[in-house]
């Protein structure tokens, strides 16, 4: 073990930060795509709230693994047999938009919860004042809800953060997919993923504690 920490301590660190790198982007487009969907699935509108569910349950219904085979390989070769589009997407970017699209389903799910956990005293007291639907979200339920969500979405990074090792099918360099090549230059399976183990449990744990504190402070502010 103290070999591999030794020889390949930085290459697992450098992949531990590509690991980071790939969870946070992803969360980041994922909290753009659930907003999005999040608001279409709560407002008064058939259409909005049918597209919201068929995105949420359409998503969450394809395994994390056939999606990424399928944003890697699939769209570009569609775009480059039927419409003679010249397009290839790096590992980075089909990871990212991966990612996005599986967390943003579930993120769509937080936000909904979290907008429908806000009394509707609020949003009818805001209406009533004269405040137009959008700014009354935005202005009213919105803070309130994002309060409640935070707790949720660190727990949803923590998910996503795990979900990138499903990403060293297509090559990204994450910590995953470094430790298959340690394995194969010393043959110390154990040892190797043992290591790699204990990284991804640190950074867990410490996200988890932060969960923890900001949902005990959110609830003694209430």
């Amino acid at each position: 073990m103290g070999m591999i920490i030794t020889k390949y301590g930085a290459v697992l660190m450098r992949a531990m930060g590509q690991t980071l790198l790939l969870a946070l982007l992803g969360l980041f487009f994922a909290c753009i795509i659930g907003m999005i969907f999040g608001l279409m699935s709560v407002i008064r509108n058939k259409p909005c709230n049918i597209i919201a569910m068929i995105f949420v349950d359409g998503i969450r219904g394809v395994p994390m693994i056939v999606l990424a085979y399928f944003i890697y390989f699939g769209i570009p070769y569609l775009l480059n047999n039927t419409f003679k589009i010249g397009v290839t997407l790096s590992a980075l970017q089909a990871g990212t938009i991966c990612l996005a699209l599986n967390c943003g389903a579930y993120m769509a799910e937080i936000i909904r919860a979290g907008i429908q956990a806000v009394d509707i005293g609020q949003m009818e007291a805001a209406r009533s004042l004269g405040l137009p639907y959008w700014k009354s979200m935005r202005r009213v339920v919105l803070p309130q809800a994002i309060r409640m969500m935070i707790p949720s979405i660190i727990n949803q990074f923590i998910i996503t953060l795990k979900d990138t090792s499903i990403l060293s099918v297509i090559g990204f360099p994450e910590l995953v997919n470094r430790a298959k090549g340690v394995v194969a230059n010393t043959f110390m399976s154990f040892e190797t993923w043992g290591i790699v183990a204990v990284m991804y449990l640190i950074v867990i744990l410490a996200l988890s504690r932060c969960a923890k504190i900001l949902e005990r402070r959110l609830n003694h502010d209430r």
